[in-house]
């Protein structure tokens, strides 16, 4: 069986892993226990609608959801801002480009 981390940096390498990080300024990666993988943009990053954490969560039909989230402005909390769901790991590149506005490549 595997572990949160093993499916969350399984996630990552998805997503184009190193790639990916550098051209999105993603940060704070956490195995999470949905199984899955949460991590935050920077603000700075500009991305659509203020998103600033995602989530992508495995689901039990081997796709994935993906969640995006902003930061309430003077909060500890966050809203939901859009979520997708029945992704094939294929169309998640594709899917945060979607849900951000921001690429994962050149």
């Amino acid at each position: 069986m595997m572990s949160y981390m093993d499916i969350a940096k399984i996630i990552l390498g998805q997503l184009g892993g190193n790639r990916f990080i550098t051209m999105t300024g993603a940060k704070h990666f956490v195995g999470i226990a949905d199984p899955g993988l949460q991590f935050d943009l920077p603000v700075s990053a500009g991305a659509l609608n203020n998103v600033t954490r995602l989530r992508v969560v495995l689901d039990p039909s081997d796709t994935y959801s993906v969640i995006s989230y902003r930061k309430l402005r003077g909060q500890l909390d966050y809203v939901e801002v859009g979520r997708q769901s029945g992704i094939y790991c294929d169309m998640l590149e594709g899917t945060f480009t979607e849900m951000t506005g921001l690429y994962t490549s050149l």
